[in-house]
């Protein structure tokens, strides 16, 4: 997901680049290492451009960009809208489920990744939940053809909060956070977001505990 307004960092966060490498491109390189197609969606074909334009476009098996509804304003660029269009387009394309990812959480675990993937197999929906109950819409696996239906109904109903998505019919695994992804990545470095320019720190401090 790369079409947000980006508002309180002040430029397209997937594009920011630290260490000689845009943000998209740490999540491409962990992505890269599953033999499962990769989409970015976009909110348009210039922002399309762009991307094709500045970073190792080899790895992503296409783009999707928002789809023009008359019941949402393109320019508000709610998340909502993305996920819908990447529904409605990998249904198209004939995907069972799909694995969603904001741009800006460069330090997403592998193992974080193939642990959802895994405890997704014999449910419909599998989305992480911390022990407030909040969980984590953007670091999810949807079923493709029903997340579609429920999207777009609640886009018709102008109802834009994306657990609103699961459907309380649908076999949904509520991983905890805490008790589960904690033991895989124990600073939970998989869920920080980059919003602001301070947020880089974040990411320096954790990378140079790495080397």
């Amino acid at each position: 997901m790369i079409g947000g307004k980006s508002t309180r960092f002040g430029s397209d966060k997937g594009l920011f680049k630290f260490r000689g490498k845009t943000l998209i491109d740490y999540q491409l390189e962990t992505l890269s290492r599953f033999n499962y197609d990769i989409f970015l969606v976009a909110n348009s074909k210039q922002q399309v451009q762009n991307y094709i334009s500045n970073i190792d476009y080899e790895k992503l098996t296409g783009f999707v960009t928002d789809d023009v509804e008359t019941y949402l304003e393109r320019e508000s660029r709610l998340p909502l809208i993305g996920l819908y269009s990447a529904f409605k387009e990998l249904k198209k394309l004939e995907y069972k489920k799909v694995l969603v990812l904001p741009c800006d959480t460069p330090l997403v675990k592998f193992e974080v990744i193939e642990f959802l993937i895994y405890q997704c197999k014999l449910f419909d929906c599998c989305i992480p939940k911390w022990k407030d109950n909040l969980l984590e819409p953007l670091l999810a696996i949807y079923p493709i053809e029903k997340a579609y239906e429920t999207s777009l109904k609640n886009i018709k109903a102008h109802q834009y909060k994306l657990t609103k998505i699961i459907n309380s019919e649908w076999k949904t695994n509520y991983i905890s956070i805490e008790n589960n992804i904690k033991k895989i990545d124990p600073d939970l470095l998989s869920f920080k977001n980059i919003n602001k320019l301070e947020d880089i720190e974040i990411l320096e401090s954790n990378l140079n505990r790495k080397q």
